[in-house]
């Protein structure tokens, strides 16, 4: 292993064995299908609601897995470490949350993600008796395209999109609707991130890209892939500041607009430095005239144990922000109940 330092036995063995303790850690609230790596709500959905299903790989934690549960995803499929999962698992969990009024996939946009997601629809469309909608979520507006994607990258509009989503299918809401509240968020939501520091996947046992001490990558990806530039290190109100304007200018967001906001950590920045982060980033906007109604602060997608952050933005209404508001019991997320 050299000097990689990790709580694990075999770099092989990972996955399995953090589901394993994910399961021991919320049973009762969570059961995990070991074979098929997928982790399923404990509590069907009551029938004719809409089930939801998302994944992706594993490395992301909280993301998928951690955002199953009532409000939220119905299962999430756990690839091996930044890998899809295969379509036997997405098909599976397509049959098994089906409770008579079809299934929303949720699909970051990954190239691996969007294809398997597309066989397993594919092959429940030949079986028949399950409608199916997908929506896939490209907020990233680091890039236009990467070693990953066709398209803008999946990131932090995942959780904005499983939960807003996921509140709208506990309401009863028909599939259109639901997965017309998943596309409005994709539509309306922008994201942009950064890294102070590389990650080291187990299996590799070394980083996956290399920073200089007063170096950092802007526009990183989730897997680590490039970003926009590798940048000289700046201050916080600076960086704040690059990650900002990119998105401000993409939608573009107005005075007076309202927004949902995720200051989200990468895995290995602490607390106290995404609540300063979050600081800046508020006060950036008011000097926008663009006010933060609902924000989330926190390691909610993140790239194993990469240092940096990143911020997304989604304007939202009211019908968006009560859907938000809606309660929410996972693992990851857990209010109003």
């Amino acid at each position: 292993m050299g000097a990689m330092k990790k709580f694990i036995n075999a770099p092989e063995d990972v996955v399995a064995e953090a589901l394993r303790g994910f399961a021991a850690a919320y049973a009762g609230r969570v059961r995990v299908d070991h074979e098929l790596a997928t982790v399923y709500r404990a509590d069907r959905p009551l029938l004719g609601t809409v089930g939801l299903v998302s994944g992706g790989g594993s490395g992301h934690e909280p993301l998928h897995a951690g955002y199953v549960g009532h409000g939220m995803l119905s299962a999430a499929c756990c690839g091996q470490i930044f890998t899809s999962p295969v379509p036997d698992q997405v098909l599976a969990a397509t049959r098994q949350v089906d409770a008579g009024a079809g299934v929303l996939h949720l699909v970051k946009n990954y190239t691996g993600d969007v294809m398997n997601f597309e066989m397993a629809a594919e092959l429940a469309a030949d079986e028949g008796g399950v409608e199916i909608a997908t929506v896939v979520l490209d907020d990233d507006v680091a890039v236009q395209d990467s070693t990953w994607t066709a398209g803008r990258r999946g990131t932090g509009a995942t959780v904005f999109a499983e939960k807003l989503a996921g509140a709208a299918a506990e309401e009863g809401r028909p599939l259109a609707e639901v997965a017309a509240i998943a596309r409005r968020v994709n539509e309306n939501a922008r994201s942009m991130g950064m890294a102070l520091t590389p990650c080291t996947p187990p299996s590799a046992g070394r980083p996956n890209f290399t920073l200089a001490e007063d170096e950092m990558e802007l526009g990183v990806g989730i897997h680590g892939e490039p970003g926009r530039a590798t940048v000289p290190l700046t201050p916080a109100a600076e960086i704040a500041d690059q990650l900002l304007t990119p998105i401000l200018a993409d939608l573009p967001f107005s005075r007076g607009d309202e927004v949902l906001a995720l200051v989200n950590g990468m895995g290995a920045t602490p607390l106290i430095e995404l609540y300063l982060m979050y600081g800046e980033v508020q006060r950036i906007l008011e000097g926008h005239g663009v006010r933060v109604v609902r924000p989330l602060v926190g390691n909610q997608i993140t790239s194993l144990d990469m240092a940096g952050c990143s911020v997304t933005l989604l304007r939202a209404d009211d019908e968006l922000v009560q859907l938000w508001d809606a309660p929410v019991d996972t693992p990851a997320l857990r209010w109003g109940r």
